[in-house]
This record gives structure tokens, sequence and C-alpha cells, in this order.
């Protein structure tokens, strides 16, 4: 899984914070993003997105635990530590 291009903790903050109508700065990390209104259809949309970006991101698991902290867990277990450095900054 070489080069995935996985998002950093800041690009998915932003992504989840503009989905929502929200500061980035105002997202708990441990927030269920459903509750604050993220539809899953939104999740569906960023699924889609990642995936064009080569992201073999798994909707059901950012479904299980809607949460960023959860959401990045996902994303890190998707690239080996030696890759991080390709983290998609925006």
């Amino acid at each position: 899984m070489t080069g995935i291009p996985v998002p950093n903790e800041a690009a998915l903050r932003d992504v989840v914070a503009s989905a929502l109508g929200l500061a980035p700065a105002d997202l708990d990390p441990d927030a269920n993003l459903v509750v604050l209104g993220l539809s899953s259809l939104e999740i569906m949309r960023l699924v889609g997105i990642w995936r064009r970006q080569g992201v073999p991101v798994d909707f059901d698991r950012l479904v299980a635990d809607p949460t960023l902290t959860g959401w990045l867990a996902h994303f890190a277990e998707l690239t080996p530590a030696a890759d991080r450095s390709t983290e998609v900054t925006r």
C-alpha cells in the first residue's frame, strides 16, 4: 500500500467541518459526527472523493465509529508508518 494519500488530521477536520457548516476548531475529535448532523449520504460522498484519490476507505468502518478520532484510526490502518509522508493536507 505504498503511497496511499490519506488525509491528515487538519485536512480531515477541514472537510468534515465544512460539511457540517462549522469552524474546524469547533469540532471535538470524539464528538459523534452523525449526531452533529453529518448524514450517511454526506459520508458516502466523502468516501467517493477519497476513493477517487486512491484511498481505500471503508464506508462501514466510518459509520461504525463516526468521530474524527475513529476516522483517523481507520486511515492510519490503511497506511504503513513509513508511508505517512504521503498524507494529503487538503
